[in-house]
């Protein structure tokens, strides 16, 4: 795959590393404390929830970096199983 001239819907749409798509997840899991905590029905002390919103907003930073990494490597195909035989 050539990476030099993609747009953004195909940078997206392209193929992600294992490491980044690890990140990604990480990224998603900080979002959704974060979201939890301001979210929270009770009352808690601002210093928690000011954290909050900064974990939330770093969550949502690796998550769009992470998707829009692009493997500059072909990934290997992967042979199919042989079909069995009665």
């Amino acid at each position: 795959m050539k990476n030099e001239n993609l747009n953004l819907v195909e940078r997206i749409q392209a193929p992600t590393p294992k490491w980044f798509k690890t990140l990604r997840a990480i990224g998603l899991a900080l979002t959704a404390v974060g979201g939890a905590i301001v979210a929270a029905p009770v009352a808690l002390p601002a210093g928690l929830v000011s954290v909050a919103g900064y974990l939330g907003l770093a969550g949502g930073v690796i998550t769009a970096v992470s998707q829009t990494a692009v493997s500059t490597e072909e990934e290997p195909v992967k042979p199919a199983a042989p079909a069995e035989t009665k």
